[in-house]
């Protein structure tokens, strides 16, 4: 895969001299050239089919009324039962006193989640055994949950 850096100039001098400088740029063809490879993405998009089935078999496992999504090597769970139609949904859906649970449950388990909501994004260093502790640590969760009500 080969990418091709453009500068393009905006009316915002500023985010040219921020964004567009020689180390960033340096950076970023570094980045797409070693790092974010096709061989990468492959790896990681594998790595995001895992998330998601493991996020998937333990809500079915439980019966809960949540759902995951996965875009590529993204993935992310809301605890809703249908998936959102656009942004108003899905921050209408928030459940954030379940959001504040599971993100310190996990990270008291050694499982950092994506802050401000429940994504994953799988990245080169992301392992087999990352993915795996994310499911055994979901599921230990889930099943704390139904077993208090």
């Amino acid at each position: 895969m080969r990418y091709r850096l453009v500068l393009v100039v905006t009316a915002t001098a500023s985010l040219v001299l921020v964004a567009a400088n020689v180390l960033s740029l340096t950076a970023m063809r570094a980045t797409l050239t070693h790092v974010l490879t096709d061989e990468a993405f492959g790896r990681m998009i594998a790595l995001g089919e895992r998330f998601e089935e493991g996020v998937a078999s333990v809500i079915e496992e439980h019966g809960l009324p949540w759902h995951v999504t996965r875009l590529g090597c993204r993935v992310e769970y809301l605890f809703r039962p249908e998936r959102p139609r656009n942004g108003s949904e899905a921050a209408e859906g928030i459940d954030h006193l379940l959001d504040r649970l599971i993100h310190l449950y996990a990270l008291n388990r050694g499982v950092l989640l994506t802050p401000f909501h429940n994504m994953a994004l799988m990245s080169p260093a992301t392992s087999e055994a990352d993915v795996d502790r994310h499911t055994e640590v979901f599921a230990e969760a889930a099943a704390e949950l139904v077993g208090s009500f």
